[in-house]
């Protein structure tokens, strides 16, 4: 019993951690319903704000960018940092907190991932109607990468996804150093799954959906896919869960081999500055500024 409230307890921790570590408003930012999925001119700007469902992409940035929140996060305190550097740098933004169960829109990412995937899906669409874009971008944090694979995999999003970046990508499953191991060991995945995380299940090493995704490459044709990881990652453990076999399409970035000086862990990767600037080079190449590595940590975290 003692060991099963420890477990708990830490479980618990994760979850308020990931929550609260970039929290500085006390709302969710402003959003408007669509009216219509009318297009505009393409060279028309985008209207400021995230989550505006009146904004249209820009030709310069004609693809607007989906972003997806980690395990026990939500789309707004993970993306506080992120969604607005998106948002000046021209791009029509949209999120919204998946995979809720028992404990709401606070804490999303909870649910079976291939439910998840669906709802990925069917928002997906929602902004391609809203924006008159044929397709998004996709940029995700942690889980907020292997949703979006399984969708792209098995849900038909190839198609409808131009470009991919995760940071502290997962497509392997993780330890959670040594919780997920211990959750196996003591029978408590049942457990995790009454109290409404199916996604803990489903990041063990060797669960089904792990499987399935990862039943040949994760890395489909047709989307390019961009995955960044730290080596100081101690939530996805191994780091290199989340790199994606070689293929034309895929660029693995280990964060350490372009910035030495970075020593952020897992969450610190949503506001971390160093990470910024490479989603937005893999967001657009061709007007991508040269790389400045920045002294960041989170002291691991």
């Amino acid at each position: 019993m003692a060991k099963l409230r420890t477990f708990l307890t830490v479980l618990l921790l994760s979850v308020l951690a990931s929550t609260t570590l970039t929290t500085t408003a006390s709302a969710e930012p402003a959003s408007a319903e669509p009216a219509s999925a009318g297009t505009a001119p393409a060279g028309t700007a985008p209207s400021s704000g995230w989550n505006n469902w009146s904004c249209r992409p820009s030709a310069a940035h004609p693809e607007p960018v989906v972003l997806v929140h980690g395990m026990g996060a939500n789309h707004w305190d993970n993306f506080l940092t992120l969604a607005p550097t998106l948002r000046a740098n021209g791009y029509c933004v949209y999120s919204q907190t998946y995979g809720k169960t028992l404990l709401g829109g606070l804490a999303g990412g909870l649910a079976p991932m291939a439910d998840s995937a669906a709802e990925l899906s069917a928002f997906v669409d929602r902004v391609r109607a809203a924006t008159g874009a044929s397709k998004v971008d996709i940029v995700g944090h942690s889980e907020g990468t292997t949703v979006p694979a399984y969708y792209m995999k098995h849900l038909g999003g190839a198609a409808k996804v131009d470009d991919f970046v995760g940071f502290g990508s997962n497509f392997k499953g993780t330890t959670l150093n040594g919780l997920a191991t211990l959750a196996e060991a003591l029978k408590l995945q049942g457990l995790l799954t009454g109290v409404g995380c199916g996604a803990c299940t489903d990041y063990l090493p060797g669960s089904a959906f792990l499987a399935k995704l990862n039943d040949g490459p994760v890395a489909v044709p047709g989307p390019t896919y961009t995955t960044i990881v730290t080596r100081y990652d101690t939530v996805v453990t191994p780091y290199t869960s989340g790199l994606l076999a070689p293929a034309p399409n895929v660029t693995n970035i280990v964060l350490q081999d372009k910035c030495g000086l970075d020593f952020t862990g897992h969450l610190g990767l949503a506001i971390d500055p160093n990470v910024a600037q490479l989603v937005l080079n893999r967001l657009d190449p061709e007007g991508s500024k040269p790389f400045r590595c920045r002294l960041f940590t989170t002291l691991g975290i």
